[in-house]
């Protein structure tokens, strides 16, 4: 009998999803597995200097893309890997390998939650800290909010003149369906124990008070936000710091001029300081990947992945069919920038 083909056996999987889903069975996440596959990291070489050996010194090139979360992104057909447990997992990887000499982080992020971008920050100096290994940000399009946050870890940030950088604030975006709902003749209440458990409900009439905590809670995390540049970046005078770090969105370029970043260039410039602050002549650029995912130059997407099965710790290749509210962030504090990220709160 000859094999059914995989694509055949696709339709048929997702027919019978359809299926279920008519009778209103359908649970929030249905997972088909289609084929075993292996979790580990693997790495490919990006870009080399001439001369440099196939066992010679490597800088792992690490990408850091989307939204800065704890939470595992995904879609209507997807499963990945948070941006916190991808980086983690590639650190540890260049952490464990005594011929990494250093590692570039390619930051394409309009940041993310607070804690989640603290958490990014923590681990890339305990990495440094713990390796003596030099980091290097090489940012992309955009390295906004969480995602300066993260950069202020590396030893040098070098950002192309048109990267969107800065955005250096906090965003908690509410809303409020009281009056429309009025309108319709609805009421809602909510039974609470005490007077400020429902902070910001959007289906009862605002109340200054509650935005007035709120507000202390956004000032805090802004506060501690600020402190990291000031410490982080030395050479950024009082009278840049005070436009700098009001939240607005600048171009390389000009954080260059202002001394929140350090040098202009490309993944390429970033490749070169990493090499001389490691003191290397010459290296390879490595990328780690998930198996059958291998990168054709530096500018290869090579994220978050499937998370790796809890039975047996290893990558299962996989179809996720998530339904809708998947899809929608955890609302809370954010270190973000948020034009053009669909799903946001406020989007």
């Amino acid at each position: 009998m000859s094999e059914t083909p995989p694509r055949r056996w696709l339709a048929v999987a997702l027919l019978g999803v359809c299926a279920i889903g008519a009778t209103g069975c359908l649970p929030s996440r249905v997972v088909i597995d289609l084929a075993p596959g292996d979790g580990r990291l693997v790495e490919t070489v990006v870009l080399a200097d001439a001369g440099a050996g196939g066992s010679g010194p490597k800088i792992a090139l690490i990408d850091v893309t989307g939204l800065i979360s704890h939470t595992p992104g995904g879609g209507l057909i997807a499963g990945r890997a948070s941006a916190v447990d991808s980086l983690v997992a590639r650190l540890a990887k260049a952490e464990q390998d005594p011929l990494v000499r250093a590692v570039v982080l390619r930051v394409n992020s309009p940041g993310g939650t607070v804690a989640a971008s603290e958490t990014v920050y923590h681990e890339v100096r305990r990495f440094r800290q713990a390796t003596s290994k030099p980091v290097v940000v090489s940012m992309a399009e955009v390295a906004a909010s969480g995602g300066y946050y993260l950069s202020l870890a590396a030893d040098r940030i070098v950002a192309q003149p048109t990267t969107i950088t800065g955005s250096i604030g906090v965003i908690l975006q509410t809303v409020n369906f009281s009056q429309g709902m009025a309108r319709l003749g609805i009421e809602a209440r909510a039974v609470t124990s005490g007077p400020n458990k429902d902070l910001a409900n959007p289906l009862t009439p605002a109340r200054e008070g509650h935005y007035g905590i709120l507000q202390g809670q956004v000032d805090e995390f802004y506060a501690s936000f600020r402190a990291l540049v000031l410490e982080r970046r030395p050479a950024l005078s009082p009278a840049d710091a005070q436009w700098a770090t009001d939240g607005r969105v600048m171009t390389g370029a000009r954080a260059h001029e202002a001394g929140l970043v350090d040098e202009l260039g490309g993944v390429r410039d970033a490749f070169a300081s990493a090499r001389r602050l490691a003191g290397v002549e010459r290296a390879r650029l490595v990328k780690y990947h998930a198996q059958g995912a291998e990168p054709r130059s530096p500018y290869s997407t090579t994220g978050p992945t499937v998370p790796p099965s809890a039975a047996g710790g290893t990558e299962i290749n996989m179809i996720q069919l998530n339904l809708p509210e998947g899809l929608l962030p955890t609302a809370g504090f954010y270190y973000v920038w948020t034009p053009g990220i669909e799903g946001l709160p406020g989007r």
